[in-house]
């Protein structure tokens, strides 16, 4: 199942909006194929590690097919992978988790069991679901996981007083950045940020088949339409007024740019609604957010981020922008507590990846 799970972090950059999932079958205790599941539309990882056990002069009648996620039973873009699993002969299955989607949930060990198939769930559960959060958290609660990658100073400057903050760390950081950014449905940012930096918010110096979405926070429309993040691929923009000059001039520059005014009751975007919106109309699994400090400060106090991305600069800079504008508290009690759930060494800074509490 380890050799599986590697499978499926090969699916990491292009099988979104689908799952990352890798499968390996093993005969007479032999590895004779394995697969992860390919961009949507092709292949599944169960007849990917099929395909590639017959193209290496493998049978596979009565072997065992380690999967990490729970093998899809309805038509969707491809046929049925439990189908696949029963006409190739394979007789005991593993998988590390069920399938949160509703289409499947249950039904495909189901279907395999009802065929005399042996299955076995719950092996290295954990791990399958750490390369999906996204598709987990979207399937159940209809909302997309958010990383907020922030890149700071030890004393957790984000940007100089006079709002510079290119660049902190280092380029190795970025760039896995980047890599963060590749395995996004969406990359979010604010106004603010398009205003400083003019940033263009896609996935460089890695080889990638596809670019996320990305999405702005402009409460009141505000972006000049020769913005960079503007300039290539797909884009939409979340406003909290309806202000027609402004929508006409960013259609007539980039017509296929979609503008939702999305307001909240103290007439800012109402965030959580935006985030629906991604999940519903884009099948958005993970938003990845490089905003600055008053666009993570909101995001975070409407308890709107799963996980926390943080690059730190071994550097002081003193005075400046911090990571976010939260609330003043009374009592520590009143803390937001986060989990440490990685810790590593990229180039001379460091990585840490939290979850809440």
């Amino acid at each position: 199942m380890n050799q599986a799970l590697l499978e499926a972090k090969k699916a990491l950059w292009i099988t979104d909006p689908n799952p990352r999932v890798g499968c390996v079958l093993v005969k007479e205790h032999q590895i004779i194929g394995a697969g992860f599941t390919q961009q949507v539309g092709s292949h599944h990882a169960e007849v990917m590690a099929i395909r590639n056990a017959r193209e290496r002069g493998f049978d596979t009648l009565g072997a065992t097919a380690y999967v990490t996620l729970e093998p899809c039973c309805h038509f969707g873009k491809t046929p049925p992978c439990v189908d696949a699993i029963i006409v190739a002969g394979i007789k005991k299955v593993f998988i590390c988790s069920t399938d949160p989607n509703p289409f499947v949930l249950g039904k495909g060990i189901e279907r395999l069991k009802e065929h005399q198939i042996e299955v076995h769930t719950g092996l290295l559960a954990e791990q399958s679901m750490a390369l999906n959060p996204g598709f987990m958290k979207r399937m159940q609660t209809g909302m997309p996981w958010v990383r907020l990658k922030i890149a700071s100073s030890l004393d957790g400057i984000t940007a100089l007083p006079n709002g510079k903050s290119q660049w902190i760390t280092s380029a190795q950081a970025r760039l896995d950045g980047h890599r963060f950014r590749a395995q996004a449905s969406v990359i979010l940012t604010g106004f603010g940020t398009v205003l400083a930096d003019d940033p263009e918010l896609t996935v460089r110096g890695l080889n990638v088949t596809r670019q996320p979405l990305k999405a702005i926070i402009d409460s009141k429309l505000e972006i000049s339409p020769s913005a960079k993040v503007l300039s290539s691929g797909d884009a939409v923009i979340f406003c909290s007024i309806n202000d027609t000059d402004k929508m006409n001039a960013l259609f007539l520059a980039h017509p296929h740019l979609k503008i939702i005014p999305i307001p909240n009751e103290a007439g800012k975007v109402d965030l959580a609604a935006a985030l629906k919106y991604l999940a519903d109309q884009f099948h958005a699994n993970e938003v990845h957010v490089e905003a600055g400090f008053k666009l993570n400060g909101s995001l975070l106090r409407e308890e709107c981020v799963d996980e926390i991305l943080l690059y730190q600069a071994p550097v002081l800079l003193g005075k400046g922008l911090g990571l976010a504008n939260l609330s003043a508290i009374d009592h520590l009690t009143d803390a937001s507590r986060w989990r440490v759930i990685e810790r590593s060494n990229v180039g001379i800074d460091q990585r840490i990846r939290l979850v809440r509490e």
